[in-house]
């Protein structure tokens, strides 16, 4: 008996050790099959207690009085599929007559509960079909990023941040062309924009940064930046360059247009996308690291200064999508006190990424115009959870992720080792940065800039 005793203890010791170091495998293994259990035998008293079922039809209740029965139950949604994953359950509901998908978005919270799971997210499929999605167990707690999938066609499409429910949150140029992404101080921002380059570097896309903190966050990477700029001064001559090659790229387009009556309609192009391999300009993405910096002016020579920032910004925001430019944009806080201008530019930024953030009109900033429940997600965020944010679009819809922590040598390394795919501008030739070197505190370098060089 005694030995039976040790042999179980040996078990539980090893089981809770698994659902500590290697959750997915404890799911896997124990987790998934106790849940669903748990999920089938709650189901039917969940769904009532959650206000979440309908009462009988007339038909029903007429058949009940003439064969002297009992008066029917309330009916539950159907349960189309219940598909088990490597972070949680699937469960897939036919709506019936009268209900609607926003009521389960609002009762995911009681749901949770309920099921006895970590975190449940609703989602509309089609017209009376609600896909729950229920993770077991913290999957923002040790973010394992899945090894890469090869996705032809997809050049612009990085993988960046795992979301709440185990799936990946991509970060898709082509969908969402400009995005802006606030967050406080030690936050995880500098972190999600670094994962971001790294996803770039191996593509075939232009890197140009604006760093007015000196450069100190993008300048080690600066082997795979096709221009980069560290001051507001560099940065208004660097945005002018952009403006000018988004000029020359819109003038190719139009020449490569040819439309005329015998045309097929699939070679008709209004954006570099539909213009043949040969002739297609290389994408590029703008990364500011903090935009408050080229928005602050202190006299009228920098009031002249950050209108010319501000108004090249918002121009590349509403035209730059065709001529394949995107905008990330960065900071801590981005509202009108920051000038003229400034909520027009925020209004072309449809992808909206928020970290921690100190009060709540930062996070309206972000969300507020979008979705209110989003505003309230990012004032929860934990400080002790850097990396922590809500991701969201001007539709609506938003979710909570959290990025893997990619440190600055890992970015530098494959920088480094991605920089032969730097492509060349020649309007953004002059901004081309030297690679970095080190220098002993207390010497003063004056800062250097690339000649420029032929296209």
């Amino acid at each position: 008996m005694s030995a039976l005793w040790a042999t179980s203890a040996v078990l539980l010791v090893a089981v809770l050790v698994l659902r500590r170091l290697r959750p997915t495998w404890y799911w896997m293994a124990f987790g998934v099959t106790f849940a669903a259990i748990r999920v089938l035998v709650r189901y039917r008293s969940v769904m009532d207690a959650c206000g979440l079922t309908v009462p009988p039809s007339r038909w029903r209740l007429a058949l009940a009085r003439v064969a002297n029965r009992p008066v029917p139950e309330a009916r539950s949604p159907r349960i189309l599929q219940l598909r088990p994953t490597s972070t949680g359950l699937v469960l897939r509901l036919k709506l019936r007559p009268g209900q609607d998908a926003f009521d389960f978005s609002a009762s995911s919270d009681r749901l949770r509960h309920s099921f006895a799971l970590h975190n449940v997210v609703s989602r509309e499929i089609r017209s009376g079909v609600v896909e729950l999605r229920m993770t077991g167990y913290d999957v923002l707690k040790r973010v394992r990023m899945p090894p890469p999938e090869p996705e032809p066609g997809a050049a612009l499409r990085i993988p960046v941040a795992l979301r709440e429910d185990g799936e990946v949150h991509h970060r898709d140029y082509r969908e969402v062309p400009h995005a802006l992404n606030v967050g406080a101080t030690k936050s995880g921002k500098s972190v999600y924009q670094r994962t971001l380059v790294v996803g770039l570097a191996p593509r075939h896309v232009a890197l140009v940064g604006i760093d007015c903190k000196n450069g100190v966050e993008l300048s080690p990477l600066a082997a795979r930046f096709t221009a980069l700029a560290d001051n507001p001064g560099e940065a208004a001559e660097l945005l002018d360059a952009l403006v000018a090659y988004m000029g020359r790229v819109y003038e190719l387009i139009r020449a490569e247009q040819r439309i005329s009556v015998g045309l097929p309609d699939a070679e008709i192009t209004a954006d570099i996308w539909d213009l043949p391999p040969h002739l297609r300009p290389v994408p590029v993405v703008l990364l500011v690291d903090e935009v408050a910096e080229l928005a602050l002016a202190a006299n009228k020579a920098e009031e002249a200064r950050r209108d010319q920032i501000v108004t090249n910004l918002v121009r590349l925001s509403q035209l730059g999508r065709a001529a394949g430019i995107h905008l990330e944009v960065c900071g801590q806080r981005f509202g009108s006190e920051l000038g003229k201008g400034i909520t027009m530019l925020r209004a072309q930024l449809t992808g909206r990424t928020a970290h921690r953030v100190n009060d709540e009109t930062s996070a309206n900033m972000a969300f507020g115009d979008i979705s209110p429940d989003a505003v309230l997600a990012a004032v929860q965020i934990d400080k002790d959870r850097p990396g922590t944010a809500v991701a969201g679009d001007s539709s609506g819809g938003w979710s909570r992720i959290r990025a893997p922590h990619t440190t600055l040598r890992k970015a530098v390394d494959v920088c480094n080792a991605h920089a032969h795919r730097t492509p060349q501008i020649p309007e953004l030739a002059p901004f081309r940065p030297q690679l970095p070197t080190r220098v002993l505190v207390g010497e003063v370098h004056p800062p250097k800039r690339a000649a420029a060089s032929a296209f």
